[in-house]
């Protein structure tokens, strides 16, 4: 045969090939959309052995999947198709060679194992060490936290497995997905940089423990918005190490509220520096705008935090500086510094009588907490509402009531014995 007519043959042989892979029917494990170079390649799980009949584990077959995308060299998605899939513990490994960024698209539902013993890092998803990737689909991360949800362990001791994390990803995006009735977190970003999430409903019963919608720790440059978020736990909270961290938009209740930390836990902990939170929702949360750190913590500092135009429904604590967190068994007070904290334009109802309650560290009084605008009332069955301050002198400005009546004094231990927020009149924090 002639060597025009074998390139002839191979060509004819070459789009025929093209053709049936666009049909689906390519026999290949990664079809690629579309003839140009920079398309991205579909990597089918299914293809891989997943079966998406709601039984059958596939953590293994994902895991191929994942790996076969990642090393392709070429612009690659990961598809989870509609279907109900089983998978244990599975770690989505990079670096990739694949251009930036590499995609998981979850289309059907990922339920998880039943069985504890599978899960050996604390994690069920966990995307690691990848320079550009982003969750999306629609889909649902399914925890079936009710199978083990009894055996949690309190004050973070014992945490049952999270549901989706990023360690050590760089430009990552989580978007457009549901987490559900995760056995821990529901989803965590870690030592990672440079990371949006965004249009997620995280959904768990109130009693769901230690459940947080998202926990963020030892991060920089993280973008957090439209979330709408009901758990057992924090809806959003922002641990040690972080720096740099935006929250907009959140729609919170069920939960504990949104808030930085528990801060000074562990030895060695990082200090924490810029957490804005605006444009926030919170309904029937037993907290609302929150930062909380423990007794006998290292010295570090909380600096650099907003809270403003926050909406409070019928919320227990609106607003909490708590530096005694779960320390009942410990002397030594806080070293966690609390400075330059803003509140501003925070209004709504409190389901508590104490609607601000700023209780700092003897041993390092708050610095530079600001509170402008706030404006809250008692909710039904609440009688009156005041607050209360203990080493803390905070700025006042704007117009900040309390429910209906005479001015509150704010007590200021150590920095000065008592003081009110303001001569009467004008009238500012009223109860």
């Amino acid at each position: 045969m002639a060597l025009r007519e074998i390139k002839a043959l191979y060509l004819v042989l070459a789009s025929a090939a093209l053709l049936l892979c666009n049909k689906g029917e390519c026999s290949s494990f990664g079809a690629r959309r579309g003839l140009a170079a920079d398309v991205e390649t579909v990597f089918d799980v299914t293809k891989f052995g997943a079966r998406p009949d709601g039984r059958t584990d596939g953590s293994l077959q994902m895991i191929r999947a994942w790996n076969a995308a990642c090393k392709s060299g070429a612009p690659a998605k990961l598809v989870f198709p509609p279907g109900k899939f089983v998978a244990g513990e599975v770690v989505f490994q990079g670096p990739c060679t694949t251009p930036t960024p590499i995609t998981i698209e979850i289309q059907g539902t990922i339920l998880s194992s039943t069985d504890l013993s599978v899960f050996t890092q604390g994690v069920w998803i966990s995307i690691e060490n990848v320079n550009g990737v982003i969750v999306t689909g629609g889909g649902t991360l399914d925890g079936r936290g009710a199978s083990a949800w009894e055996y949690a362990g309190g004050d973070g001791a014992g945490l049952l497995p999270v549901s989706l994390q990023m360690l050590k990803v760089q430009n990552g995006v989580i978007q457009n997905i549901n987490l559900l009735n995760s056995k821990g977190f529901h989803s965590k970003v870690t030592w990672s940089a440079n990371i949006t999430v965004s249009d997620l409903t995280i959904t768990a019963p109130a009693d769901s423990p230690n459940t947080d919608g998202l926990h963020i720790s030892s991060s920089q440059n993280v973008n957090v918005t439209n979330l709408t978020i009901g758990t057992g736990d924090d809806c959003i909270s922002v641990g040690e190490g972080n720096t740099n961290i935006a929250i907009s938009k959140i729609t919170c209740g069920p939960g504990h509220g949104i808030s930085i930390g528990s801060l000074g836990k562990r030895p060695a902990e990082k200090d924490v520096n810029g957490v804005t939170v605006t444009n926030c929702t919170l309904t029937g949360t037993t907290n609302g705008a929150r930062i909380k750190t423990y007794h006998a913590s290292p010295p570090m500092r909380a600096s650099g935090i907003v809270y403003e135009d926050i909406i409070m429904n019928v919320v227990r604590n609106p607003i909490v500086i708590d530096q005694h967190y779960n320390s009942r068994k410990k002397n030594q007070p806080s070293r966690v510094q609390i400075s330059d904290v803003h509140f501003r334009n925070i209004r709504g109802t409190s389901a508590s009588p104490v609607a601000v309650n700023l209780d700092c560290s003897q041993a390092v009084p708050c610095q530079g907490v600001e509170m402008v605008d706030i404006n809250l009332a008692p909710a039904p069955g609440v009688a009156a509402i005041s607050s209360a301050c203990i080493n803390t002198k905070p700025t006042l400005g704007g117009k900040l009531t309390l429910g209906q009546g005479g001015c509150q004094q704010c007590k200021i231990y150590r920095l000065i014995s008592v003081t009110e927020f303001h001569a009467c009149p004008p009238k500012l924090f009223n109860n």
